[in-house]
């Protein structure tokens, strides 16, 4: 894909992703109704510049709603990675970096997408606004390896290329940090997110409801007999059967869509 080609696509995504279901439908009928049919028809065009200009605005118009509903999608996508996703070593990097992302969302950051599994990132995952403030994230889904001292300077290295300060960077692992790497990253001010650290952001913002046994967030599942909640605890054995309340269990769905 080309630079103009992936430009192109990132523009009408940052569109779609600003706009109303409505807006969107507004938007396709004006580039289909106004810029294939009544500009060319006011302009008096030929006959075979009318086609082209109602196949081009047809196809702007199918571009705008086929890209609204992608973006919905992918957000659906993110909800359910973060309710219903209790062992993030599951997920792939691309489904890793959705579900840091939706946490940060719902802790109040705007989020931006710019992470690729295609093509080299910038060691920049996600941008991040809030208040006026920036900051970008390096997210690593290591299991195994623990992250040492070359990666924290090298994330260093890349918040000083947008002229960022340090203390404007986030690292979230699914392992964990060297003893040298959490000094250089406390020392620059870089926030450090661990497994256990992330476990405990998701915690605290999923939408479910407590465990009767534990406390701890329950998650929607679905078995031969029906719909219920169980704990999202491996270890307790804490449960509520939805089979008697269905109109909770389509609730649930809808929050998480």
């Amino acid at each position: 894909m080309s630079k103009a080609e992936t430009f192109l696509d990132r523009s009408m995504i940052a569109l779609v992703s600003r706009i109303s279901g409505r807006t969107a439908v507004a938007l396709a009928l004006i580039l289909y109704v106004g810029g294939g049919l009544i500009l060319p028809l006011t302009l008096g065009w030929p006959t075979l510049f009318l086609v082209e200009a109602n196949l081009v605005g047809a196809v702007l118009a199918a571009a705008v709603c086929i890209g609204w509903l992608m973006v919905r999608v992918e957000a659906g996508n993110r909800r359910h990675l973060v309710e219903w996703t209790t062992d993030l070593r599951l997920l792939d990097p691309e489904e890793f970096e959705w579900l840091v992302g939706e946490v940060l969302r719902r802790e109040g950051w705007t989020v931006r997408e710019t992470g690729s599994q295609d093509s080299p990132d910038g060691n920049i995952d996600l941008d991040l606004t809030r208040h006026g403030q920036r900051s970008i994230v390096q997210c690593k889904r290591w299991t195994a390896m623990v992250v040492g001292v070359d990666e924290i300077r090298r994330f260093l290295g890349t918040l000083m290329r947008e002229h960022l300060p340090a203390n404007a960077g986030i690292f979230v692992t699914l392992s964990s940090f060297t003893e040298q790497a959490r000094k250089e990253a406390q020392e620059a001010g870089i926030t450090l997110v661990d497994s256990s650290s992330l476990y405990s952001h998701i915690e605290k913002v999923r939408h479910a409801e407590p465990c009767p046994e534990c406390g701890k967030p329950m998650i929607l599942d679905r078995s031969k007999h029906g719909w219920w909640l169980r704990c999202a605890a491996g270890r307790c054995s804490g449960k509520r059967d939805l089979s008697r309340e269905p109109g909770r269990a389509i609730e649930l769905l809808m929050q998480s869509d």
